[in-house]
């Protein structure tokens, strides 16, 4: 949704509406959403995610018990996920449950603006790209539904890994104008991400790895789909600058960096002008 989670915090606050705040504030290993992440619930509804699975649906549970009891404040939750809920992380995550206040709303600190990039796959090529994107001022969610395909050593602080059982659902929790590189290792789940991609519309860049054989099956099977051609001219693939004629996978991720790093450039300019413009209202 457009409206930062945050701002609908606020907006249900300022209404007196009653809600919970979901904030994951532990993880261990590989998990769905990093720490700091949260999720907004009330009684008939939420916003944000967790990671969905299992996990998601004992959180919101436990949040809406409090929503009926005004006495009830669980402790914080760890959550083994492979162990005892089944999901296909072996990691762990704690979660903390607070009723929304103005507490808890002045502990919510948004993070800088900067550029989403979502990296779908977690093989040679995704680790390529993502070991390259690390050292950029961007915010990167890796991924894949295989939890030991990530590498085991820790990411840079700008890489959240999202390992979920459902990987085109992500598309749906990115900012508007994100980026998206698709690398996944079958055919069929990129298509499921492209098609999702181009239904939701606005993003920043869609870029897929393939040959120009693999462009036009894309293209007949999203026009089947129902996909119109103004969507489909968005899809970038192959992907990578010219020039660049190596297979090796730190090949393809340097021409795939240097084909996106002057978008991604421009958007975080324009995210700056947008910032400095608030900043200097009302003076």
């Amino acid at each position: 949704m457009s409206e930062s989670l945050r701002a609908l915090a606020a907006r249900r606050l300022a209404s007196r509406e009653p809600a919970v705040v979901l904030e994951v504030v532990a993880t261990r290993g590989s998990v769905p959403r990093e720490t700091g992440t949260r999720m907004l619930v009330w009684a008939d509804g939420s916003a944000g995610t967790i990671g969905g699975g299992h996990l998601e649906w004992r959180a919101l549970a436990t949040a809406r018990a409090m929503l009926a009891d005004e006495t009830l404040r669980p402790d914080d939750e760890r959550f083994a996920l492979g162990a005892s809920l089944g999901q296909c992380c072996g990691g762990a995550v704690t979660l903390r449950y607070r009723m929304l206040d103005a507490a808890s709303l002045a502990a919510w600190n948004e993070a800088a603006i900067r550029p989403t990039i979502q990296v779908y796959g977690a093989g040679h090529v995704g680790r390529a790209v993502v070991h390259l994107l690390g050292t950029l001022a961007v915010r990167v969610q890796w991924i894949d539904e295989r939890a030991d395909e990530f590498p085991d050593e820790a990411s840079p602080s700008n890489i959240e890994r999202v390992c979920v059982d459902s990987v085109e659902a992500e598309v749906d929790v990115a900012p508007p104008d994100a980026f998206h590189l698709v690398f996944t290792h079958r055919h069929d789940l990129d298509l499921r991400i492209v098609e999702a991609i181009l239904r939701r519309g606005d993003f920043a860049f869609l870029g897929l790895i393939g040959s120009l054989t693999k462009r036009r099956r894309f293209l007949q099977l999203l026009r089947e789909r129902g996909i119109d051609e103004a969507a489909l001219s968005r899809m970038t693939c192959p992907i990578g600058i010219e020039g660049i004629e190596g297979k090796e996978p730190a090949h393809i991720a340097i021409a795939v960096v240097a084909e996106v790093l002057p978008l991604i450039e421009a958007a975080a300019a324009r995210a700056s002008e947008v910032r400095h413009g608030e900043s200097g209202t009302g003076r």
